[in-house]
């Protein structure tokens, strides 16, 4: 009886499936889909690996030289992608669309303090980049609060369980909880340093499916009555300039 090998990708102690890229091998996370039609590859956006989506019956060697073959596309959107910023003394920080300079000195509070078109910021230099993290987080988390308050209300549902993500392929989403009674919406924390409006549109996004939950017409009728602002323009901006997010403060 022959003694055939086993494939790579099927030993347990083989490496994780990879692309190879001119600058080294990019991790490659395939998911299988039970509604899949067709192989899709996207990169994730903060670059840290490619994601290929296949259908539950496709045949995983299929999918590798798939993205094989699309390696100078991923090439190319790795550079394409926003440089990460090193955050210190005289920065400037993204935000609210904008962007407000980091005032550091020894001196300053070690709790960020928004003054003057200034972040005034103290403590420990080499420990600035997490203190600045958690002060947009925490001032996502009051806007977002507002946010749902307000849209809530216009659509007349209870204000959900609130929580902050840092994912990847989502600004936002909803889950129903057990029997409906305990809905949470996620947003993504990064969305604080995006235009106003911008931020808004998701969050009144994700309340309209506390209604709808599809993206059915009375979904997005009742999206276009909730959000008081462009939504074209919007998601225009998150498609243009969603990926800059991920640059600032890893």
């Amino acid at each position: 009886m022959a003694d055939w090998p086993i494939p790579a990708w099927l030993r347990r102690d083989a490496a994780p499936p990879s692309v190879m890229l001119p600058g080294g091998p990019l991790p490659l996370a395939i998911r299988r889909l039970p509604h899949a039609r067709r192989l899709t590859l996207r990169l994730a956006p903060d670059g840290s690996e490619a994601r290929l989506s296949m259908p539950s019956w496709g045949r995983t060697a299929d999918a590798l030289a798939f993205a094989e073959a699309r390696a100078g596309w991923l090439a190319a959107q790795l550079e394409r992608l926003p440089r990460p910023a090193a955050f210190g003394p005289g920065s400037m920080l993204p935000w609210a669309g904008g962007s407000v300079r980091v005032d550091w000195a020894a001196g300053h509070p070690r709790r960020p303090v928004l003054a003057d078109g200034a972040l005034r910021v103290g403590g420990p230099a080499e420990s600035l980049a997490g203190r600045l993290r958690r002060w947009l987080q925490a001032e996502a988390r009051a806007r977002f609060a507002t946010d749902l308050a307000d849209y809530c209300a216009r659509a007349g549902v209870p204000v959900p369980a609130l929580a902050l993500t840092s994912a990847q392929r989502r600004w936002g989403s909803c889950s129903s909880g057990a029997g409906g009674r305990h809905p949470t919406v996620r947003l993504n924390w990064r969305l604080v340093m995006a235009p106003e409006a911008v931020r808004r549109s998701v969050v009144a996004h994700e309340v309209a499916h506390l209604v709808h939950f599809n993206h059915s017409p009375a979904f997005h009728a009742m999206l276009a009555d909730l959000f008081e602002g462009d939504l074209d323009a919007a998601n225009r901006w998150l498609r243009r300039h969603g990926r800059s997010l991920y640059a600032a403060l890893g």
